[in-house]
């Protein structure tokens, strides 16, 4: 592929996108493009569980609550530790905006029932911006105004939702 040639989206990278795009520009008013290509790219990327499950406990098993995250979080150290405080930031953005009614853990005993998942997730993207990253990473001042606008983002993301499912039955998408 040549270096400035674009890898080729898919239909449902289009169509999440320009949801994205439509919710975020046209009904909140936000207008930050950084923004909002991490909140599209976020929500392709957790289409596949195993990105929802990337971070490993010391067992080898995934990380799947947060508050087994933010012990992970604490275990690590530069450029890994961001990452685990990014992820969390990622999954409880994700969690609290399409899947609010999860947000209080996955089974009953669950130590993310004690959770405020908005308060972890700020926190979270808030040490991660803190962390200098590489040249591929997601810049330090995003993940900080994901950090200062979570409530928004997760408004936004609920508003995806309703959006989609408004749009009619999800198995007329063509995924290519």
């Amino acid at each position: 592929m040549p270096e400035n040639a674009q890898p080729k989206r898919t239909t449902l990278d289009r169509f999440l996108s320009g949801l994205s795009e439509y919710i975020f520009q046209t009904k909140l008013g936000v207008a930050d493009v950084q923004l909002v290509e991490y909140i599209s790219e976020l929500m392709l990327r957790f289409t596949r569980v195993d990105a929802i499950q990337r971070v490993r406990r010391d067992d080898g098993r995934p990380a799947t609550e947060v508050f087994q995250l933010m012990c992970e979080a604490e275990r690590r150290i530069g450029m890994a530790r961001r990452e685990v405080h990014r992820h969390i930031g990622d999954v409880t953005l994700f969690r609290s905006g399409m899947y609010p009614e999860s947000v209080r853990g996955n089974a009953k005993g669950s130590p993310d029932q004690l959770l405020d998942y908005f308060h972890q997730g700020k926190r979270s993207y808030k040490i991660a911006s803190t962390i200098e990253a590489d040249e591929d990473r997601p810049p330090c001042d995003l993940l900080d105004r994901l950090s200062d606008q979570f409530e928004l983002c997760a408004y936004g993301l609920r508003e995806i939702r309703r959006a989609w499912e408004e749009s009619g039955p999800a198995d007329e998408l063509i995924i290519s």
